[in-house]
């Protein structure tokens, strides 16, 4: 299995490859064992959309040239999948994305952002300072944690019609909880996403916000959780699905001549 175009992993808030510990987990490397040319964003944990899709559009340029190739496939997650819109739309990319497809992207926005907004402006201060600090130790380059709240809960540049849209193929899916139980990481996240949202959730992004392009539905059976999708704490069972959701998305790709 081998896509025509390389394969860029765009990540989320929070997570994000720093010293030993990756993104995506192993789905990089086990793409890259399928025979996938496959690289992972080196974009802000906490950026915001306008400066994560800065560092996207530099990483693309790097591994275009690099790979001597003419265009990229985007398999964001979260908010990665709002920094590549942002990119490809805003800053000129329509011509060197062949594919764009977001998992569990809160293109209609997140309740949970918006309730914690909510808080007394001293207490998110407080925390914006501190999440700031701890992640420009990790690397960030312009962390601004308040403003990325912002801009998920208002479901900033949420189109779902773009005007890349005849350029680029976009599809999107979602997972899904079925109980807090489930996941350890998300289980509490879970309780009030599911309150706020009213819909199925994957303990932070609801189904409906999910939905983008070619909406596929959810990513694997079963519950899988926001963090799980991209191999975090996900256990074994659920490992195996999830990568093998990824190799058989690459397959579609590359049978899709992308």
């Amino acid at each position: 299995m081998k896509t025509k175009y390389p394969v860029v992993l765009a990540h989320g808030i929070i997570l994000k490859d720093f010293k030993f510990f990756r993104a995506f987990g192993k789905i990089e490397k086990i793409l890259k064992a399928e025979g996938c040319r496959v690289y992972t964003s080196k974009t802000d944990g906490f950026g915001t959309i306008e400066n994560n899709a800065e560092q996207l559009k530099a990483d693309v340029l790097d591994i275009l040239s690099s790979e001597n190739a003419e265009k990229v496939n985007i398999i964001a997650h979260s908010k990665g999948g709002l920094d590549a819109k942002y990119m490809i739309e805003r800053l000129g990319m329509q011509d060197k994305v062949a594919s764009l497809t977001t998992l569990c992207t809160p293109h209609k926005g997140s309740q949970i952002a918006t309730k914690i907004l909510g808080f007394p402006k001293p207490i998110k201060k407080f925390i914006a300072f501190w999440v700031n600090t701890c992640y420009r130790v990790f690397g960030d380059k312009h962390p601004d944690s308040l403003k990325v709240c912002e801009q998920l809960q208002s479901g900033f540049f949420a189109e779902d019609v773009l005007n890349f849209s005849d350029k680029v193929y976009c599809q999107s899916y979602s997972s899904a909880m079925a109980r807090s139980r489930d996941d350890f990481v998300m289980g509490v996240p879970y309780i009030f996403s599911k309150k706020f949202e009213n819909d199925f959730t994957d303990g932070v992004v609801s189904v409906e916000s999910a939905k983008f392009g070619n909406y596929r539905g959810n990513c694997t059976e079963g519950s899988v959780s926001h963090s799980e999708i991209v191999d975090f704490m996900a256990g074994k069972k659920k490992r195996e699905k999830i990568y093998a959701f990824y190799v058989n998305l690459c397959c579609e790709l590359a049978e899709m001549g992308f």
